[in-house]
């Protein structure tokens, strides 16, 4: 029987029935989900909803004044509450303008029946619909409780967000409530942030200068003292129970029972019209009209009554009470119920390890970057934040038993790590002397050690991050210069394999590591202005080339994933810098448009690049890294195998020009002595002449494989891979993004492998 929220009185005194960003729809769809997830049958759900709406119907329910007492103005409203509700709509209309009190007189007892002005009407009406709603509330509250339930208690961490401490123009019972409960959390934050802290330090035996600070026990007791002067809220209690009429008769009574039991207090004042109580958040002027009202608790007994009435029997169990059997004494007020809480809220935070987080409110227009300096001076000051800070600074911002300080700090010094011998005060105290921390920093206590400045304790953590950080690139150095090592011979024994049993080998290259670039391209940008933006290079070299004259000249030769590209020098002919030598793309070959490569069998450097147009002679020490890397090239691009052949009359083809001659030259290799080449051009042919090189079934020798490992995994490797991997296990929570799964993958691969590859390295 919903209509629109305009429709109900209980939803339209804001006028606002939208909020942007949210999602009735599905905050609705969540909510009901969320009874499920938690256990609630389908009928309560249904009753659950059915209450909502009885409560929603039950506010539009109004009276008129009838002589002196009240009517419901429209009776046909009684009717939808009251079948949601499931109780009879003419007992709704009676209890709702009438209730039954009991009298005593000549020592008889007898209930009368009292009718009720509109005012008192209506407060039945929102009582009996707080009532319901607040009971729903706890209901829920449980379920979720019994849900999370587990059969064995354990440590857990809770969270309580709470209001924050209220001042406004005009302030009334709700803030003075809220109010109370915030100095009761106050007094807590006082004990045991600058009383327990002053403790600690006598207990620990620290050199320590105390600090006054305010106490704010005396407010405390001011509000909900029970004895001798009685508190706020006991006279409160006594007023409301002997005034059983709303007006302001009773407001008035109040105040003047105030001044009698308070008067005289240093943290209360009052005025005509309210009393002031210095909080330790500033003085708050409280409006006393409405307090008595706020503070009763009108839920007559004729109410639960009622409800225990109802068909439903989930309603019936909200209220529970035995009206027959229980002790009919003061009814319970509104005060009285929050101080409860509020004691009850203390003692289990007492129980607990509390962290604050003090929020400051800025402003009051909830703009952000909106600054109001004088508002924020004052949170500062009556938050308590000043003593907290003078405490702080003052006292000592960190203190951490000896065995744990040891523990995370051992790693800084070879006597601490991995375990110190010796009482646990001295391994403090030389960990503290090895990062030359002034004296006047620290203090040891009987048990703790104890750090002032924040400064120094981020020295200590600066300095671990440092020492992980250094083992941790050592870890990964070695394993990249081990990883390289095993990629450069892998390359030099597939080179190897190119040229096995068809070529002699010279000395000084069979065992020689692979560079790749050994033109310094990353000194010589005038370079790669012919490559494109980022283009990687294979291979760099200074090479020789032989025109058709068989006339050497010098190039610059570049390998890429994209071509070979040959560069020169040569002399501008023309514009601005005419006259000056250049650097100059001479050619670029594309491997599409490669045919082959041939070589000598003899020990010399030379090669020749076959090509569509014409070909070049070129020479180069590092030609075995060149044809490897080139023929790997050659393979992705054209996914075809290069074709690489041996002979001792090698022909090529040349440029065509102008000069007459023929297109085509001949080198011719023979043998000749000593390990350098000699050249004797002659016409169309070059004979090169060379002494012998190591047997064309030469390879590469392992020997070098085990020498760069035990250089590269040397035996401080070895310990400190295993000092780190045990850290790992202890600490890898605590740090993350450092020592993550791939790191400890890395240390046990290179620990296996040095075991199994490195008997000298193991021992």
């Amino acid at each position: 029987g919903l209509m629109t929220p305009d429709y109900y009185y209980y939803l339209n005194q804001s006028g606002t029935y939208k909020v942007d960003g949210t999602n009735d729809s599905k905050d609705f769809s969540e909510t009901m989900e969320a009874m499920q997830v938690i256990g609630i049958p389908s009928d309560i759900q249904a009753q659950v909803l059915q209450i909502t709406a009885g409560i929603l119907h039950l506010g539009n329910i109004s009276f008129i004044e009838a002589g002196n007492q009240s009517e419901v103005e429209s009776t046909d409203l009684l009717a939808f509450p009251a079948y949601l509700l499931g109780i009879d709509p003419t007992r709704l209309q009676d209890k709702l303008t009438s209730r039954k009190m009991d009298s005593k007189w000549g020592g008889k007892s007898e209930s009368i029946n009292v009718t009720l002005n509109q005012e008192q009407a209506t407060y039945t009406r929102d009582a009996l619909a707080k009532a319901l709603y607040a009971r729903l509330f706890d209901y829920l509250v449980e379920a979720i409780n019994k849900a999370i339930q587990k059969p064995y208690e354990e440590f857990s961490i809770g969270v309580l967000d709470i209001y924050g401490f209220e001042i406004f123009q005009k302030n009334g019972f709700e803030q003075f409530c809220i109010n109370f409960v915030n100095e009761k959390l106050q007094q807590i934050f006082i004990e045991l942030t600058l009383k327990a802290e002053q403790e600690e330090y006598v207990q620990e035996g620290i050199k320590w200068t105390p600090i006054e600070y305010f106490n704010n026990k005396i407010v405390c007791d001011l509000i909900e003292n029970k004895l001798s002067p009685p508190g706020i809220m006991s006279v409160l209690d006594d007023v409301c129970a002997t005034m059983h009429a709303k007006g302001e008769g009773a407001d008035g009574t109040l105040l003047q029972k105030l001044q009698a039991a308070v008067g005289t207090h240093e943290h209360f004042n009052s005025w005509n019209s309210g009393f002031v109580i210095h909080h330790y958040a500033g003085k708050v002027s409280y409006d006393i009209n409405g307090f008595c009202e706020r503070n009763r608790d009108v839920l007559f007994p004729d109410l639960i009554e009622l409800m225990q009435s109802s068909e439903f029997n989930f309603i019936r169990s909200l209220f529970p009470e035995n009206l027959n059997t229980e002790k009919k004494g003061r009814p319970t007020t509104a005060s009285s119920k929050i101080k409860r809480q509020a004691n009850e809220l203390v003692s289990t935070l007492m129980k607990c390890t509390p962290h604050y987080i003090r929020c400051i409110k800025p402003n009051e227009t909830k703009r952000p970057k909106d600054w109001e300096e004088s508002r924020v001076k004052h949170q500062v000051e009556y938050l308590g934040l000043r003593e907290n800070i003078r405490v702080r600074r003052a006292g000592f911002a960190y203190r951490r038993l000896f065995t744990k300080f040891l523990h995370r700090y051992a790693i800084l010094t070879a006597e601490t790590w991995p375990c110190w011998r010796g009482p646990e005060q001295q391994g403090v105290l030389h960990l503290l002397r090895s990062v030359n921390m002034d004296t006047d920093q620290y203090q040891m206590g009987r048990t703790k050690v104890f750090v002032k400045n924040p400064e120094s304790l981020f020295l200590l953590e600066e300095m671990r991050e440092r020492k992980f950080d250094t083992f941790a690139r050592t870890i990964q150095k070695a394993w990249r210069r081990y990883n390289a090592r095993k990629k450069y011979e892998q390359m030099r024994e597939e080179a190897s394999d190119i040229l096995y049993n068809s070529k002699e080998r010279r000395k000084n290259s069979i065992n020689r590591n692979f560079v790749g670039d050994y033109l310094g391209l990353e000194q010589r940008p005038e370079l790669r202005q012919f490559l494109a933006k980022r283009e990687r290079v294979d291979f760099a070299d200074s090479v020789t080339k032989f025109d058709r004259r068989f006339k050497s000249i010098k190039r610059d030769l570049i390998l890429t994933p994209k071509g070979i590209y040959l560069i020169g020098l040569e002399k501008v002919k023309k514009g601005p810098e005419k006259g000056q030598i250049k650097e100059v793309l001479k050619r670029k070959m594309e491997f599409a448009n490669i045919t082959g490569v041939s070589l000598s069998s003899r020990q010399d450097d030379f090669f020749i690049l076959h090509e569509a147009q014409y070909d070049s002679l070129l020479e180069s020490n590092f030609k075995t890294e060149f044809l490897s890397l080139l023929s790997k090239r050659y393979e992705e691009v054209t996914q075809r195998k290069m074709t690489i052949s041996f002979s001792d009359r090698l022909e090529f083809k040349v440029k065509k020009e102008g000069w007459g001659g023929g297109t085509s030259r001949v080198v011719v290799f023979q043998r000749g002595q000593g390990d350098l080449a000699q050249l004797k051009p002659g016409g169309k042919t070059l004979t090169i002449s060379v002494g012998d090189g190591l047997p064309k079934s030469s390879s590469e020798s392992k020997r070098i494989i085990k020498v760069s490992l035990q250089q590269t995994l040397s035996y401080q490797s070895t310990q400190i891979c295993m000092q780190i991997h045990v850290q790992m296990k202890v600490e890898s929570p605590l740090i993350p993004n450092l020592f993550n799964v791939e790191s400890t993958q890395i240390c046990m691969q290179i620990h296996s492998q040095m075991m199994v590859e490195s008997t000298l390295i193991c021992q």
